[in-house]
């Protein structure tokens, strides 16, 4: 995090800077440090220098999200759908299906219950065999669909597509397969009728084959014994372990590639893993660590300085806690802040105060702190994000939520119970504001915060294309279920809203059901608590001392923004489309608008 006006900066005289060290010592906390000249400084400069810090030699290989995509089908419509034109896409679904042993394929498409969509799911870096991605739905131009609601994506292979030198588009691996309930935007009056055309089915696709991280040596620098020796420094500083035995992270494979293991503490920001391997020192003597360690402190207590020197004193490992812990003392947020984020990565229970405190008062910070605080493994730090889903925010609530999720999923706190495979039910005994959370991205999920919510009565709400919710009085509520071809189905239950989402999923409903539910009691005013819609930690955020009351004499009074990469933790699941990402219109046409390379 770097200061809009650092070039603007200036420096207290010699009696003003004592003046201010008195005050702030009074205070009990380190104060900023004081960029001399002395030779001493001179000297741990130059040992800065002599140090050879991996990302000096090597770049991130793995890093850029792969989009898995192709033709499907959704059927289930209520005779929204269309009988696709012919086209390459058709005759590449027509395969498909012809392939898997489909009878008639041709009338199946013809018919108006079923769509031809183009489904795309983003890989990222890091992802492993079996993780869950979500599939985003678009039906293609000339398509005559007027809408996706209340279909089900059949199962699809999502493969790898590139166009190469002969212009055309080729496809590549099977990356994914997947299916399920699709969850479409709710059309609203005077809404573009496009918007339900497009939908997406969380966590429906799952990836069938590890993706590789590692490190690339720049031509310059190609050579077995750097290779080597870079991967020996990266092993002496991480390991995991498998089958109960220690190994390293890292495997050097050629006089160019080193492939690198996925840290179990950094699974949920993974682009801040990058960055701590690439700040290692390939080869540092003791006696130049403890020179460096001196150099980096001054640099922690400089808020110009103190972003990288936290990161490079965290890629130190345990011999970094002390000067650390020294960070988390000062007056200034700022350095106290990634102070205390470099700390929990490193498993120190002293930056579970610290962080709570930022993801509970600074915004810019938010994201950052409620990540960090779930790769803290300890009580201290679950005590406080437990306290933080009482608090009125809402995107601190839910990020704290998310937090504990990725520490423990099992934590009986917040565990939930499975509706069916369909999406996870959770139910929080806060005593905050009464509020409930969906979500339209990474996982499908419904977090009550707060139990025995209930629906105001009277009222009659649609839940999907074939169940209804009335309630007439007596706090008593009747799920039905009316579809064509089968017996009615009726569940009596309480108003209560937890025990009508479990109706729900026992007569057949699914989570995009059961979101729709919820969005129209609310519109109703049957909903009487606050109802959010992914209220993630948003990272585009500034902070600005000149707000911050804690901010000590001496503080220079700029603005702030937090420029380190958003932990995943936090992401959407899927990233904007680039220009040269094939899409449905370049396959139509037989070819995309930029010549691509399959991706690694």
């Amino acid at each position: 995090m770097k200061p809009f006006d650092a070039e603007q900066s200036s420096y207290l005289n010699r009696r003003e800077w004592l003046i201010c060290g008195g005050l702030l010592f009074l205070a009990g906390c380190a104060s900023p440090a004081v960029r001399s000249q002395s030779p001493e400084d001179a000297e741990m400069a130059s040992i800065e220098r002599q140090i050879r810090l991996v990302e000096a030699v090597a770049v991130p290989f793995g890093m850029n999200y792969v989009r898995a995509q192709g033709p499907a089908l959704v059927w289930g419509l209520q005779n929204t759908g269309s009988d696709p034109p012919p086209s390459p896409l058709r005759a590449e679904l027509l395969a498909d299906m012809q392939a898997r042993g489909v009878v008639s394929p041709n009338t199946i498409l013809a018919s108006p219950t079923t769509s031809l969509v183009w489904a795309v799911a983003s890989v990222p870096p890091g992802a492993q065999k079996g993780d869950p991605l979500d599939i985003d739905l678009a039906v293609p131009a000339q398509n005559e669909t007027s809408s996706l609601y209340g279909g089900w994506l059949m199962e699809t292979r999502l493969k790898e597509k590139a166009v190469l030198m002969d212009n055309r588009v080729h496809d590549g691996n099977v990356l994914a397969i997947g299916e399920g309930a699709l969850l479409v935007d709710p059309q609203g009056p005077g809404e573009d009728k496009t918007s339900q055309l497009r939908a997406r089915v969380l966590g429906g696709a799952h990836v069938l084959k590890n993706r590789n991280l590692g490190l690339i040596l720049k031509d310059e620098d190609k050579s077995v014994f750097l290779s080597k020796q870079i991967g020996d420094a990266l092993n002496r500083r991480f390991h995991t372990y498998a089958h109960g035995s220690q190994q390293g992270i890292a495997t050097p494979k050629t006089d160019t590639f080193i492939e690198l293991q996925m840290h179990p503490r950094y699974r949920h920001n993974l682009p801040r893993y990058m960055r701590v391997i690439r700040s290692i020192a390939i080869r540092e003597t003791p006696t130049e660590q403890i020179g460096r360690l001196k150099l980096l402190e001054k640099q922690l207590l400089d808020a110009v300085t103190c972003e990288t020197a936290a990161i490079r004193l965290e890629a130190i490992g345990k011999d970094g806690i002390p000067v650390l812990k020294t960070g988390v003392k000062s007056c200034d947020p700022e350095v106290r802040f990634y102070s205390a984020e470099a700390l929990a990565y490193l498993d120190d229970a002293a930056s579970a105060k610290p962080l709570a405190e930022a993801a509970r008062n600074i915004p810019a910070f938010r994201a950052y702190a409620l990540a960090a605080l779930s790769a803290l493994n300890d009580v201290e730090s679950s005590d406080e994000l437990k306290a933080l889903l009482d608090v009125p925010s809402a995107e601190t609530r839910y990020g704290a939520f998310r937090a504990l999720w990725a520490m423990n999923d099992h934590d009986p706190l917040i565990k939930g119970e499975d509706l069916g495979g369909k999406f996870s039910l959770h139910v929080l005994p806060t005593v905050g504001e009464p509020m409930i959370h969906v979500t339209r991205s990474f996982r499908a999920e419904v977090v009550m915060f707060g139990p025995g919510q209930r629906l105001n009565l009277p009222v009659s709400i649609d839940a999907g294309k074939s169940i209804v919710v009335n309630g007439r009085g007596n706090n008593e509520v009747t799920v039905s279920r009316f579809a064509v071809g089968e017996a009615d189905q009726k569940r009596v239950i309480s108003n209560q809203v937890e025990d009508i989402i479990r109706a729900i999923v026992d007569l057949g409903g699914n989570y995009p059901d059961v979101v729709q539910l919820l969005q129209q009691a609310k519109a109703n005013h049957a909903l009487v608590c606050r109802l959010e819609v992914d209220a993630l930690p948003n990272p585009n955020r500034h902070y600005d001392h000149r707000n911050d009351e804690s901010a000590g004499g001496g503080v220079e009074q700029t603005n702030y923004q937090v420029t380190t990469p958003l932990p995943n933790l936090f992401s959407q699941s899927a990233p904007k489309p680039q220009a040269k990402d094939i899409d449905p219109e370049a396959i139509e046409n037989g070819a995309g608008p930029n010549k691509q390379k399959f991706a690694k």
